[in-house]
């Protein structure tokens, strides 16, 4: 009972942790498109915890960003979500599979490649809804706004959460041997 209670607060805990880097840390680069910190989050979260905390996160945080902070509605949680896992759950199901060092940076890259492709995809068929204008208009805009967006966004997420990742493994290592 005690380890669930614990990682419900920790799931808990990140979700917060990830909240907050998306309100507080979205910066617009192209068009509508804002970056924000929270895959980090959501990322390491999975690289620890596995792929299902990585989607529990995700899924979370896109919801309460939809209620309070979005002004894309449903459309942009959906896309949110979609970006969100494609980058963190890959990154967390291949770290699972190669649970070593070297296994959280395949997995990283492997989710940056998997997280672009599908936002492509994932923009071209809902960005002509929400953003009120033709498939044609979409296509244009998905090699020279889209991609490099998405390129930077995962290079971002890839490069930090690799950075954050080994000294927060050691800091949880070090507070189960204390605790």
């Amino acid at each position: 009972m005690r380890g669930k209670a614990k990682n419900i607060t920790t799931v808990g805990m990140l979700c917060a942790l990830a909240y907050a880097a998306a309100a507080m840390g979205r910066v617009p680069l192209v068009l509508f498109l804002k970056y924000d910190p929270k895959d980090i989050i959501i990322a390491v979260g999975g690289l620890i915890f596995g792929p299902l905390t990585s989607f529990a996160v995700a899924l979370t945080v896109s919801l309460i960003e939809m209620f309070t902070i979005s002004e894309t509605g449903i459309l942009g949680f959906a896309m949110n979500v979609i970006s969100s896992c494609s980058f963190a759950c890959t990154a967390s199901y291949i770290h699972k599979r190669r649970p070593a060092f070297a296994g959280a940076v395949a997995g990283l890259l492997w989710g940056w490649a998997c997280m672009v492709l599908v936002m492509l995809l994932w923009n071209y068929l809902l960005a002509p809804i929400y953003m009120g204008c033709s498939r044609e208009d979409i296509v244009e805009l998905l090699l020279p706004a889209f991609l490099p967006f998405n390129l930077i966004k995962g290079g971002l997420n890839a490069a930090f959460t690799l950075l954050l990742y080994k000294p927060i493994t050691q800091a949880l290592r070090r507070s189960e041997k204390h605790a």
